[in-house]
């Protein structure tokens, strides 16, 4: 079918955004600049000192790394469009890039979700088997993680997006948000989407659910063999698994709320999806970089490493 004739007169949809007052859109626009900036620095940072320190070649800080890279991939597919509309009277994105933003919104919060899982993988295997975590958590297992998190986010992404590329728009092109949100698209179709509602609804509400359940039990029973264990390893292993239950608590609760009820209309949704695809990003590398001593003194020496090169140059 051609997707010209599907998408009828709709070439741009026009994006409400947070505010119609210039002063709060000027203020929006400082903030959330500020907070992009803060986003790319702290995970760039995360990732450059896990690849160049050699203290932190270990599978935890490996998934660490890769969390970050989604985590400002995700930002960026929503972030510098958002900023750019803050100056702006007529918020509007092309058909095509309304279709592009959708598509890596999905594809990196899909791998994200599929990477905290191996990294609750990794963490249960260091404390109810650290006998055997550097033969379980091999750099084999450690790259079949990776690999299968690229490709469930591909998946998740093209199982929606493949229908929703198809379908007819016949005027209506108003989203009152400030991106372009699956859920808020798909109303506007000149057709029955109720199945592919549904499709929204299991692929990305229910899905997240699951996980976050299948989550909180194995934290559970982490919690509960650490609590046998002496304070001293206690201690550390508490540290790490509180600020991986902090991070999976904050990057699914949202989710689960955007999409799981998706088509009913909330006053409380543009919230949640500036936390979910903006302050998330953001909490994520100051929440393992302040819970970790380790983190924070890679952090000195690769500053002090390059403070010093510079001094000597």
């Amino acid at each position: 079918m051609d997707l010209l004739n599907n998408r009828s007169g709709v070439s741009e949809f026009i994006l409400l955004g947070l505010s119609t007052s210039q002063e709060t859109q000027i203020f929006f626009f400082a903030i959330f600049f500020l907070v992009y900036v803060a986003i790319i620095v702290g995970n760039l940072l995360i990732v450059i000192s896990v690849i160049f320190d050699n203290h932190l070649h270990s599978p935890m800080y490996f998934f660490l790394a890769n969390l970050s890279f989604f985590d400002l991939c995700l930002s960026s597919a929503v972030t510098p469009k958002v900023i750019s509309d803050f100056l702006r009277k007529c918020k509007t994105i092309s058909w095509w890039g309304c279709m592009t933003q959708m598509f890596f919104m999905h594809f990196f919060g899909g791998g994200e979700m599929s990477l905290l899982i191996a990294m609750a993988v990794d963490r249960y295997v260091a404390i109810c088997k650290p006998l055997h975590y550097k033969t379980i958590m091999s750099h084999k297992v450690l790259t079949v993680f990776l690999l299968l998190s690229w490709v469930i986010g591909l998946t998740h992404t093209t199982s929606q997006m493949i229908f929703t590329v198809g379908l007819p728009f016949c005027g209506p092109n108003v989203l009152d948000s400030f991106f372009c949100d699956l859920p808020l698209v798909i109303k506007l179709a000149c057709t029955d989407t109720y199945t592919l509602e549904l499709l929204v609804i299991v692929n990305s509400g229910l899905l997240s659910l699951v996980c976050l359940i299948l989550l909180l039990i194995s934290y559970a029973v982490m919690l509960v063999t650490i609590w046998h264990q002496s304070y001293s390893a206690s201690s550390k292993a508490l540290s790490t698994l509180s600020a991986h239950i902090t991070v999976v608590t904050l990057f699914f609760g949202p989710a689960i709320s955007i999409y799981a009820f998706p088509f009913n209309s909330y006053s409380v949704d543009k919230f949640l999806s500036v936390f979910y695809s903006i302050i998330t990003p953001l909490l994520n590398p100051i929440i393992y970089t302040l819970r970790n001593q380790e983190m924070k003194a890679a952090i000195k020496r690769l500053s002090s490493q390059h403070i010093g090169s510079w001094l000597t140059h």
